[in-house]
């Protein structure tokens, strides 16, 4: 499986439900109000401007209705370089993909400058003949945490963009009824997501090239990419289509060993890129090809094998390397050595600054997919057993003889093997070990960690 394929396949996106996109001016709530939405902490959220960058989505459900929402980073209409510049060009793109904009502002400040700026925006986006369909705007006014505040919402009226909706994002005030609003708007779903579809997260240390990655799959610059080391946060989950299959791109910030990292906004974001690791099918571990191997790679690898996901070595920027069978023979022997206790998982060559070798990563990716849910029938499983215990006995350690009585496979993604024994307890780490290997050379299971467990059973 390593290094197969080299040629991208159509790569598309898309949602088969209804979207409303968050936006609004820096520390007005945003990320609040989208936590508050999908009814769970995604979002960081802290009182320092620019905390989100990327566009962050999730999934909400009211009333019986599924939507996705996106989370955006607080928009500075003039702005031309810089972060700022980079947000607005994802604001811009969730307002594209967007059925209904909800436009927060923030009753404590009253209208800013800044919120007249980005009202007139969306006046444009509105307009019949701006290139755009009409779409509707929820004009939320947020910390309205009393009556009082509450009322000072009407202020909001001048910016043309109808009702002032007054909610606490904080305090879940107001929230029930603006879901009420805003599934009163969203147009029908399209139909439901496959059930169980993969989830890629890309994962690996900092500055590596994982943005660019996921923006090179995509085939758009859905996540910012800078060479400045912390550039990604929250965990960026992209729904996405390949070979008419439905995906989730995860985008994950750098993973730094515990000592190198800060407090505050960077503790968060690598807690969400190991959440990301726990809750993806299969990891994508860029490593950084014209580098060697660190101790952080290794660290972050183990950390995929403990969740007993799948993982890919992705070894990024290829193109700057000459593409010889020589070199990535000895890449892959550098790589396997430094991995030893991964052996399992396939090398992909690929470039996100060229698209090299994208689809084939991709490829790769349903491969092991399969794999994850491959089911082995218990007679093959008992038969690859008697196999297993007749080259190599189970040893002994003492008058009482270890025997391993049958097993079965329990589950799959990830395939997982239960073992009965007389005295499981007596199974050396070495011996499950010697199981593990003998059933992958028997079954295969390439590209994803694999379960055995052992119970005691009375004679």
């Amino acid at each position: 499986m390593a290094g197969a394929g080299t040629d991208a396949a159509p790569i598309g996106t898309g949602f088969t439900r209804p979207v409303a996109a968050i936006v609004g001016r820096p520390n007005v709530g945003k990320s609040t109000l989208f936590n508050r939405l999908v009814g769970a902490r995604q979002a960081i959220v802290e009182d320092i401007p620019g905390t989100t960058r990327d566009r962050l989505y999730g999934e909400a459900e009211w009333r019986d209705r599924a939507f996705v929402i996106i989370d955006t980073g607080g928009l500075v209409p003039r702005a031309e370089e810089g972060y700022s510049a980079l947000i607005r060009e994802q604001v811009e793109t969730a307002m594209v993909e967007a059925d209904v904009i909800l436009f927060l502002v923030d009753v404590t400040a009253g209208v800013t400058a800044m919120d007249s700026e980005i009202a007139e925006i969306l006046r444009r986006t509105l307009r019949p003949g701006s290139g755009q369909a009409p779409k509707p705007v929820v004009l939320v006014a947020n910390k309205a945490d009393n009556p009082r505040r509450g009322e000072a919402a009407v202020e909001f009226y001048e910016l043309g963009l109808g009702d002032p909706f007054p909610v606490s994002a904080h305090h879940d005030a107001g929230v029930r009824e603006l879901k009420d609003r805003l599934i009163e708007l969203l147009p029908p779903a399209g139909g439901e997501a496959a059930a169980g579809q993969l989830r890629l997260a890309v994962v690996g240390r900092p500055n590596v090239g994982k943005s660019a990655l996921v923006n090179a799959v995509l085939g758009q610059e859905r996540v910012i990419v800078s060479e400045q080391s912390g550039t990604t946060r929250d965990a960026v989950d992209t729904p996405f289509v390949y070979k008419d299959l439905p995906l989730v791109l995860i985008d994950t910030a750098g993973i730094r060993r515990p000592g190198k990292v800060e407090r505050g906004i960077e503790k968060y974001s690598v807690m969400r890129a190991r959440e990301a690791i726990e809750r993806c099918d299969i990891a994508v571990l860029v490593l950084d090809a014209t580098e060697k191997l660190a101790a952080q790679d290794l660290h972050i690898a183990g950390h995929v094998a403990d969740a007993s996901k799948g993982m890919i070595v992705a070894l990024n920027k290829w193109d700057v390397v000459e593409d010889t069978e020589e070199n990535r023979e000895e890449y892959a022997r550098k790589v396997l050595r430094r991995l030893k206790f991964t052996p399992w998982a396939p090398l992909a060559f690929v470039s996100a600054k060229t698209g090299l070798n994208v689809g084939g990563l991709l490829d790769l990716a349903l491969e092991i997919g399969e794999t994850r849910s491959l089911r082995i029938p218990t007679s093959e499983v008992n038969a690859a057993l008697r196999e297993a215990v007749a080259a190599h006995p189970p040893p002994s350690p003492g008058r009482r003889a270890v025997r391993i009585k049958y097993a079965t496979q329990a589950e799959i993604r990830p395939p997982t093997f239960v073992f009965f024994a007389n005295d499981a307890s007596l199974i050396h780490f070495s011996y499950r070990r010697y199981l593990e290997n003998h059933f992958r050379r028997r079954f295969g299971f390439e590209g994803t960690a694999i379960k055995l467990e052992f119970r005691s059973r009375r004679e």
